[in-house]
């Protein structure tokens, strides 16, 4: 006997499982977005997401691994010309689940299961200061303080100067 998959059964076999999480990703690419229960979304998720992935390579040997699972080749084909380019620079998180309450007849919680197409903000890398750049640092510190030391003695010093001429100007009009 087969080792069943982990988490929610979907009910029926494993064959109607593949072939009913193949029918939501084809419909997911299809539409964008789709309205399910949360057991079917969470399953989808990480087979919409390997698609994805696979479509971001776009060669022939990963057209053919998405095939195998989704037969439509116009969904395909969408997936590879339209969805991919749009993912390229992100490099995961290509789902998004959203809960939306219960179902009206069995009270099922429903999600929908949307791609996430926005352009993605690149994080910044913060480089960690090695050792030697340290260093440098504070002996660059060190002559910032030194040149201001000196500026300052600079500028005190022609203030003396005037003051020390002042006085000298007045004692010689006194001597003549």
């Amino acid at each position: 006997m087969p080792k069943p998959t982990k988490g929610p059964r979907l009910g029926g076999g494993p064959a109607h499982e593949r072939l009913l999480l193949a029918n939501l990703a084809a419909s997911l690419f299809t539409h964008k977005s789709i309205q399910t229960t949360e057991a079917k979304a969470k399953r989808l998720r990480p087979i919409a997401e390997r698609l994805v992935t696979f479509a971001k390579r776009g060669d022939l040997h990963a057209r053919r691994r998405v095939l195998a699972v989704i037969k439509d080749k116009a969904v395909v084909h969408e997936l590879f010309t339209q969805i991919a380019p749009l993912v390229a620079e992100r490099e995961g998180g290509y789902t998004r689940i959203i809960k939306t309450g219960y179902r009206k007849g069995d009270n099922a919680p429903m999600a929908v299961i949307e791609l996430v197409l926005e352009p993605v903000a690149p994080k910044v890398k913060k480089a960690k200061p090695a050792a030697a750049p340290a260093e440098q640092t504070k002996a660059e510190e060190a002559e910032v303080v030194e040149t201001e030391a000196v500026e300052t003695e600079a500028a005190e010093a022609p203030a003396e100067e005037t003051e020390a001429a002042e006085a000298e100007a007045p004692a010689e009009e006194e001597a003549e």
